[in-house]
């Protein structure tokens, strides 16, 4: 019985620990490490980017949604990729 109280404690203590842990996450503006060089600029840049630059997706990679309807059915567009499957 002792032994597995001593279990149920130690595992109480390491979701306590996790849990505190996560928690103190700083907050703050990324800020480069002093003495280090700064990162290498892209090909072709002629300056390198700010964090907001780097931080904030662009259109492709999150995609403006379109929240209109289907009012009325439309006919598709023929495709020519649309195969019937081999055999």
């Amino acid at each position: 019985m002792t032994a597995q109280r001593s279990i149920i404690a130690a595992a109480l203590a390491g979701v306590a620990l996790v849990a505190a842990l996560g928690a103190c996450g700083k907050k703050e503006d990324l800020k480069p490490v002093a003495g280090q060089p700064p990162a290498a600029l892209p090909v072709g840049a002629t300056r390198a980017p700010t964090t907001q630059e780097l931080t904030t997706p662009d259109a492709q990679a999150k995609p403006a949604r379109s929240d209109e309807l289907l009012k009325r059915s439309e006919q598709r567009e023929p495709d020519d990729f649309d195969l019937p499957p081999p055999g």
